[in-house]
């Protein structure tokens, strides 16, 4: 391959194609491809490459706790969790029909691993993905208005296809919490899509929030379009550490036989059996010898 091509391909920032060129050339020679289809293939490998990392930046810029997919998840552990709807949900159909989900049940059921899965997901799509969680929003929007840019903190919360936020009644939020979660909540609303996670039932979110108003007016808008999956179930995470602990318990020693004579002592109950192989029929007097 010339130097000049190389070159070239470097300045047109066509690192796809300058990766896959060498092999493309020599598959072209082989089989006897003409001038339209190696240009195909060639190209096809650069849109791949930049797809990947494009695909890349937008799981960064998401900023996920972890990288779940739903080929991570054990759904033999958890029956109660709706695989054909999450499979549905992750095809994006609800981001582009602009609808909400809510996810409801206790701590550690795999709440957070299917809606960060499900933003993965999105975000091989092609959405813009936003993952956060409650108390990170209440941070944001907390430490910006004492800078005087909160207006910049919510365009970073509008402008996503996708908005997942976790951990809603994990504990009380601090003042003003409320405000800052129904101006999200309220300027998504019918426009993007929302994914919020909670262990708490909603009545609790006024006692929450520390503001009924608030949490009366975001629950009306949210739940308008959302759908809402309750899972329930044992603890995934404690799982292991149940294992751990049957599997340290030590075993029941083997209780040694007792006799008539020593379970008498005992005062334990002998059968009629037991008692006769020791000479003294249950219930009847010894005869006395003359």
């Amino acid at each position: 391959m010339k130097d000049t091509l190389v070159t070239a391909l470097k300045q047109l920032r066509l690192s796809g194609l300058l990766a896959s060129l060498e092999v493309r050339l020599q598959e072209a020679s082989s089989h006897g491809l003409n001038h339209a289809e190696f240009l195909e293939l060639v190209l096809q490998d650069e849109l791949l490459v930049r797809s990947d990392r494009l695909f890349n930046r937008r799981v960064k810029a998401a900023g996920f706790r972890e990288q779940k997919t739903l080929d991570d998840f054990d759904w033999s552990f958890n029956p109660s969790v709706p695989k054909k709807r999450v499979f549905d949900l992750a095809s994006g159909r609800f981001i582009r029909e602009h609808r909400d989900v809510l996810w409801l049940g206790p701590p550690g059921i795999g709440k957070s691993h299917l809606v960060q899965a499900i933003g993965w997901h999105a975000a091989r799509a092609g959405f813009v993905v936003l993952y956060r969680s409650i108390f990170d929003v209440v941070r944001d929007f907390l430490h910006d208005d004492v800078l005087g840019s909160e207006d910049k903190v919510l365009t970073r919360y509008l402008k996503p296809d996708l908005l997942i936020i976790d951990d809603m009644g994990m504990k009380q939020l601090p003042r003003r919490s409320g405000e800052c979660l129904f101006e999200i909540i309220m300027r998504r609303y019918e426009t993007r899509s929302t994914i919020m996670t909670s262990n708490r039932p909603l009545e609790d979110w006024g006692k929450l929030l520390g503001d009924v108003p608030s949490a009366t007016a975001i629950l009306d808008r949210f739940l308008h379009h959302a759908e809402i999956i309750q899972i329930t179930g044992k603890s995934y995470r404690l799982r292991n550490q149940a294992r751990s602990l049957e599997d340290s318990k030590p075993a029941t020693p083997a209780e040694a036989p007792i006799d008539a004579k020593q379970a008498t002592m005992e005062g334990a109950p002998i059968d009629a059996k037991q008692a006769t192989m020791e000479g003294a029929p249950i219930g009847k007097k010894q005869p006395k010898k003359n």
